[in-house]
């Protein structure tokens, strides 16, 4: 990304991949509704696409709004012309969607108001199964402060039933020791890697396929012959029965 291509949305370019300032919504739906997956926890969400990428995967949707929504007709027609340049600043929510059963309940827990309003999206799926969905803060301390509050309520909530508890938890195992407390108390496990960020921990499901990262290559799209990054972070996959 370039200051040009932020102002004039001008298209940057190397050798392997290009840089697009304009709305990626057709192609993040065309990525997310081509996976194999049952339930996805999706993080800074633009608020806008939560039907769109529902409608698009064939799923039903909980959505919560997390930060920066204060204006949000406002910045989401300026992000729908020029995403770079608003950034961030169009507004967040966390997005869990649903294949092949009816979500039966949806609550959500604000977990921090300031300086980042950070809210967990909890959702009872038809067959029983829980899934928490949660964006916490950068700094570490606020990070196990708000997964700490939220991984309690979530299995509260859940009381008896399984549990998915994930998101971007912006700690790495290598430098907490909140996960191994997570297992301890509330049988939350595994995290993905000593030194990833993103997490898929569960409680009371066998693990088929341990939490890992996907290869660069899956979050890629073709454009003009180049490859388009869709994202920051490599989406995280796990397999529960």
């Amino acid at each position: 990304m370039t200051l040009r291509s932020r102002i004039t949305r001008r298209p940057e370019r190397n050798a392997t991949h290009l840089q697009l300032n304009r709305d990626l919504a057709d192609e993040f739906a065309s990525v997310i509704a081509g996976a194999d997956w049952d339930v996805a926890l999706l993080q800074e969400c633009p608020p806008r696409w939560g039907s769109m990428l529902a409608a698009a995967s064939g799923a039903a949707h909980h959505r919560v709004l997390t930060s920066r929504n204060w204006l949000l007709p406002v910045t989401s027609a300026i992000a729908a012309v020029n995403p770079d340049l608003i950034a961030s600043w169009e507004g967040g929510s966390n997005l869990t969607l649903v294949r092949g059963e009816a979500i039966s309940e949806r609550r959500s827990l604000m977990v921090r108001r300031w300086p980042e309003r950070r809210v967990m999206a909890f959702t009872r799926l038809g067959s029983g199964l829980c899934v928490a969905n949660l964006h916490a803060s950068g700094p570490d301390r606020l990070a196990v402060e708000e997964v700490s509050v939220a991984a309690e309520r979530a299995v509260e909530w859940a009381q008896d039933a399984p549990l998915v508890f994930g998101g971007d938890l912006n700690l790495r195992p290598d430098d907490t020791g909140l996960f191994a407390e997570l297992e301890r108390r509330h049988g939350l496990r595994p995290p993905t890697a000593p030194e990833a960020i993103d997490h898929l921990l569960a409680r009371g499901l066998e693990i088929d396929q341990p939490p890992e990262p996907w290869p660069p290559a899956a979050r890629e799209v073709r454009v003009e012959g180049l490859r388009v990054r869709l994202s920051d972070h490599a989406p995280v996959a796990a397999g529960f029965s």
